[in-house]
């Protein structure tokens, strides 16, 4: 039986999750210990856990009780984040400081406390889901973006840190999702409308994730559309920034 720990957990991507992985022990961790108990009470294979990932100190005393109560993880999935499309000048220093804190910060943070757990016993994996706006910039996501390359870049740099200790560390680039994500980022709702043909499915995205679970892919970037955009990107960065501005700029 894997240890698992999946943050963001209230999400609908973990939820899709947590039904493929019916034999795991499952650590999951949310804003809200009552939405969890909802969503995965009657699940005996979860462990509910109540967490401010911007509070570094809480951070710190979760991982250790983590570890006291189930040992070095084997999985540890960072998928908590949100999105908030708007004008870079239209945002509040705040704004910024919070969605770095959670889409960024969090993230480094987890990964450093239990890559070091895995780092000491030689084994394990980090799975860290970031995005496709990490690959790829568009206008209205400039704070959002800026945390995802942030995520990407520090991901692929840890990777090279942990490969003599065997742990491997995978990076998800999904493009939008159907999933409450947009409930905040795009709460009128035009932003969806305008991508439904490229909008990937929260069970499909899930199935891929576990199905790289304990193998050494490095990185997983959907849908197949967006993967060649990023390439494009980086051979034709001009050509790439004109279509990123007139053919995929959405917001």
């Amino acid at each position: 039986m894997r240890t698992i720990l999946i943050t963001g957990a209230s999400g609908g991507l973990a939820q899709e999750l947590v039904k493929f992985l019916p034999e795991d022990r499952l650590i999951l961790v949310g804003r809200s210990k009552a939405r969890l108990e909802k969503l995965y009470g009657s699940l005996a294979n979860c462990h509910l856990f109540e967490l401010d990932l911007q509070e570094d100190q809480a951070l710190e005393a979760f991982s250790q009780e983590i570890y006291e109560q189930y040992g070095p993880l084997d999985i540890l999935i960072n998928n908590a984040g949100y999105g908030l499309f708007e004008d870079f000048d239209k945002l509040s220093a705040s704004q910024m400081r919070q969605m770095f804190n959670v889409n960024t910060f969090a993230l480094i943070t987890l990964s450093r406390l239990f890559g070091q757990q895995m780092k000491e016993v030689r084994r394990g994996q980090i799975v860290n889901i970031v995005s496709m706006a990490g690959l790829i910039a568009s206008a209205k996501s400039s704070l959002y973006s800026a945390t995802k390359f942030a995520a990407i870049g520090f991901s692929n740099a840890l990777r090279l840190e942990l490969a003599p200790y065997q742990v491997q560390v995978l990076t998800v680039n999904p493009g939008p999702i159907r999933t409450n994500f947009f409930d905040q980022a795009d709460p009128a709702g035009t932003y969806i409308k305008a991508v439904e043909r490229y909008i990937l499915e929260a069970p499909l995205v899930a199935k891929k994730i576990v199905k790289a679970l304990g193998s050494k892919k490095r990185e997983l970037n959907l849908p197949l559309l967006l993967h060649l955009a990023h390439k494009l990107y980086t051979l034709f960065p001009k050509t790439a920034d004109y279509l990123a501005g007139k053919l995929f700029n959405y917001k």
